[in-house]
């Protein structure tokens, strides 16, 4: 079966950074040429999409990480990445990688949550100021 796990959160001081890692296996297709994200769930705040690589390899941002996250992946080792830097108190947040199991879809759903159809199990990140 499809299995996401990520790591690679933890607690940060305001500025500091923090590299998630999602390992994905059980995918029927690809790895290096499917939709998959990263979302972020704060309490009380609906999930939201921080950021995500289409099938084409481009990615998308969230306004409030442009310039702060990257998102990344290794095909040969089926595994997203989300470099964020320069954190901020706003970004704390469980945040869950998402994949979607088919190869078409339209690239601006690429960050809204019901786009996708795996999600992993989510890891927190907590910075303080």
């Amino acid at each position: 079966q499809v299995q996401l796990v990520e790591s690679g959160g933890g607690s940060v001081q305001t500025g500091g950074s923090l590299r998630l890692s999602c390992a994905a296996s059980g995918l029927k297709y690809n790895f290096d040429s499917r939709f998959m994200g990263w979302f972020r769930q704060a309490p009380g705040k609906e999930r939201e999409g921080v950021a995500a690589i289409v099938t084409d390899g481009s990615t998308r941002y969230a306004d409030s990480v442009k310039g702060r996250f990257t998102i990344s992946k290794d095909n040969a080792k089926n595994t997203l990445y989300l470099q964020m830097n320069n954190l901020k108190p706003e970004d704390t947040a469980m945040y869950y990688c998402a994949a979607r199991d088919v190869l078409w879809g339209a690239y601006a759903s690429a960050l809204t949550s019901n786009f996708y159809n795996y999600w992993g199990q989510g890891t927190q990140v907590t910075v303080s100021s």
